[in-house]
C-alpha cells in the first residue's frame, strides 16, 4: 500500500511515525503502514456469499453461503485470539460481508476487544437502517468497491443500478458520520474512468479512495491480458498523482492510495526527486518504514471456512485452520518451509528482484503474480514496470 498523498503531497513526515517509536500498538491508522514490528492486519473473509457476479472476484463468490463458515462462537474465539496476538486493524470482507447476519455482531465485538474494525463491501446493501447499525459498531471505515461510472461499473459488477445503489451507500455513511472511501481496481477496460472518478470524489466530499493494481486470483485471473502494460502503468501513476496533488492544492485534500504493486513506491521516489530533492529524501526514509509487500507478514487471511492464507489473493496455499490451532500460532509458526520463506522473501527472491536496488522498499512486490504468470513463487513480479536502469542504482 502506498500512501500518494502521504508520500506526494506530504501529509505525513518521518518523524510523525517515529514520534510513536513505530510500535503497532501506539500508532494511529493512517500511520501503520510504518511499523516496525509488523503485526498483521487481518482480511477475514467471513462468506463466500455475495449478491453481485463481479468478473474480477478474488474470492470466487457465490450466490449462497459455504457450509463450513466460521459459526459465530467461533468468529468471537478467533477475535479473541487476533485481540490477544496485537492485530491492530481486522478488515470484514467477503464475498459480500453485509449478507452475513451476525456481521453486526462480530464487528462490534472486535471494536470492543481493542481492535480496528474495517468493512470491505460492495455498498448495495447500505441503506440508512443498516448505516445506522454499522455508526452504532464504532466501525474505523468502510471501503465501498466502485469500478468505474455506472456504465462501466455495472458492466463488471454483473447487476444493474450496482452503481447507483453503491453511491446511495456512500451516502447513508455520511449521514451517520461514518468515514467511508472508494476502493477501484485498475484494468484496460476502466482506466479511462480515472479522471471521472476523481470528480466524483470531489463531488460527494468522499476523503478517501484505494486505487488497486489487478492481482491474477480468483475470478481476477481472467482478466491477465487486459492488465495495463508498463507504460500504461507508468502513465496512470502520473496521472493519479498528478490528479491528488490537484485536489490538495484546491484546499481539498483527499487520502489517495494505490494497493498491489510496491513498485509504485520507487516509481514516486523518483519523480519527486527531480522534481522536489528534499521532500523526495524524506518520502524515501518513509518507503524504509513502509517495506513494501507484507504479505505473510504485515498482512493475513482467514477464510470463510477458518483457513490461514498469506494474503487475500494467495488462496491455494494454506497455512493451517483456526479451528484446529490459533491464528496466532500458525502464523508465527516457520516449522512450515514457505511461511519461513515469507517472513524473509527478499533473501530468496530471483531474477531482476534479486539485485534491484529497491528490494527493501518493494520487498520483491507480489508473489501471487509471479507465481500465477510464470509458476515460480520467487521470480520477478511481471507487472513491475520499474526499468531496468531504474532498478540498478538508487
Amino acid at each position: 500500500m502506498i500512501g500518494i498523498s502521504k508520500l506526494y503531497c506530504g501529509t505525513v513526515e518521518p518523524s510523525d511515525a517515529l514520534r510513536y517509536e513505530r510500535k503497532t500498538a501506539s500508532l494511529p491508522s493512517h500511520l501503520l503502514q510504518f511499523s516496525s514490528d509488523k503485526k498483521p492486519v487481518v482480511v477475514w473473509n467471513v462468506s463466500q456469499r455475495c449478491n453481485l457476479k463481479c468478473i474480477h472476484c478474488y474470492a470466487h463468490a457465490t450466490s449462497h453461503a459455504s457450509e463450513d463458515e466460521l459459526n459465530t462462537s467461533q468468529g468471537k474465539a478467533l477475535i479473541d485470539d487476533l485481540a490477544n496476538f496485537g492485530v491492530p486493524v481486522v478488515l470484514f470482507s467477503g464475498g459480500e460481508p453485509l449478507m452475513r447476519p451476525d456481521l453486526p455482531e462480530l464487528a462490534y465485538y472486535a471494536v470492543q476487544k481493542g481492535m480496528r474494525a474495517v468493512i470491505s463491501t460492495n455498498g448495495t446493501l447500505i441503506t440508512p437502517e443498516v448505516a445506522h447499525t454499522l455508526k452504532q459498531i464504532g466501525l474505523s471505515y468502510v471501503g465501498i468497491s466502485l469500478d468505474g461510472m455506472e456504465k462501466v461499473n455495472d458492466h463488471f459488477r454483473g447487476i444493474p443500478k450496482a452503481f447507483i445503489r453503491a453511491i446511495n451507500g456512500v451516502r447513508h455513511c455520511q449521514s451517520y458520520g461514518i468515514k467511508v472511501g472508494l476502493r477501484f481496481t485498475i484494468n484496460k477496460f476502466n482506466v479511462s474512468e480515472i479522471p471521472a472518478i476523481f470528480d466524483l470524489l470531489e463531488a460527494e466530499h468522499i476523503p478517501r479512495i484505494c486505487f488497486y493494481h489487478l492481482v491474477y486470483a480468483g475470478r481476477g485471473t481472467q482478466l491477465v491480458h487486459d492488465d495495463l502494460s508498463h507504460a500504461e502503468t507508468r502513465q496512470v501513476l502520473d496521472l493519479i498523482m498528478d490528479k491528488t496533488l490537484s485536489l490538495h492544492q484546491r484546499g481539498k485534500p483527499t487520502e489517495v492510495l494505490t494497493v498491489d504493486n510496491h513498485a509504485d513506491g520507487p516509481y514516486l521516489y523518483l519523480r519527486l526527486k527531480r522534481e522536489n530533492p528534499k521532500r523526495a529524501s524524506e518520502v524515501l526514509e518513509l518507503l524504509k518504514m513502509n517495506e513494501g509487500n507484507n504479505s505473510g507478514r504485515g498482512i493475513g487471511c482467514i477464510g470463510w471456512n477458518g483457513e490461514v492464507y498469506a494474503d487475500q489473493f494467495w488462496r491455494y496455499t494454506t497455512f493451517g485452520n483456526i479451528k484446529d490451532r490459533p491464528f496466532s500460532e500458525i502464523w508465527q509458526d516457520t516449522s512450515n518451509p514457505l511461511m519461513k520463506k515469507l517472513k524473509e522473501k527478499k533473501r530468496h527472491v530471483t531474477g531482476r528482484c534479486a539485485t534491484c536496488c529497491w528490494l527493501d522498499i518493494c520487498g520483491g512486490n507480489f508473489r501471487v503474480r509471479a507465481e500465477a504468470m510464470t509458476g515460480d513463487i520467487w521470480a520477478p513480479d511481471p507487472a513491475c514496470y520499474l526499468t531496468d536502469e531504474e532498478i540498478s542504482k538508487e
